[in-house]
């Protein structure tokens, strides 16, 4: 059985862990072990996911699979790129699947659930970033309607900087 759930402050450590996890998963090998390293210990820290759960314009919804916590995702409304000249737009910042649960369509159902609430809340569009190297994800997003519409640097050190794609579906 599948639930998903607004994450509030208190979630906090269950989102680190999936973070953390998730990242090293499916991005541990994007570069040094000493480059991931720093990535990890700089954005997925008790104090910064307080921060970014006591922020109003960041939205996290934590996935659970037969009542354990399987992922999560963070989207924000209203969250403008120069390469999409369109308004109100949604920017689906993280969604993150742990290994253990691929194959049970959860990430799609995860996605579904971001897309509806999108709609909801008069977005017209969605758009994320995604590692070019991550050739499940991008086939993931192109099969659901997301065109590349730019590029990105996703900077995981002062040392090391990871190309990604950014992809957009309008509604």
């Amino acid at each position: 059985m599948t639930t998903i759930q607004k994450a509030t402050p208190k979630d906090y450590e269950i989102l680190t862990e999936i973070g953390k996890t998730s990242f090293l998963e499916s991005q541990g090998h994007c570069a040094s072990a000493a480059d991931v390293a720093v990535y990890i210990n700089t954005k997925y820290t008790h104090e910064i996911l307080k921060e970014e759960l006591n922020n109003p314009d960041n939205q996290y919804y934590i996935l659970y699979y037969n009542g354990q916590a399987a992922g999560y995702s963070k989207i924000i409304y209203n969250a403008p790129h120069p390469n999409i000249p369109i308004e109100n737009i949604t920017k689906l910042e993280r969604i993150y699947l742990l290994k253990e649960f691929y194959g049970l369509n959860l990430g799609a159902e995860l996605f579904q659930f971001n897309l509806e609430l999108s709609k909801k809340n008069g977005q017209a569009g969605i758009w994320l970033f995604v590692w070019v190297e991550n050739h499940r994800a991008t086939r993931f997003y192109e099969k659901n309607g997301f065109e590349i519409v730019g590029k990105h640097d996703f900077k995981i050190s002062e040392n090391h900087s990871n190309p990604n794609h950014q992809l957009f579906l309008a509604y």
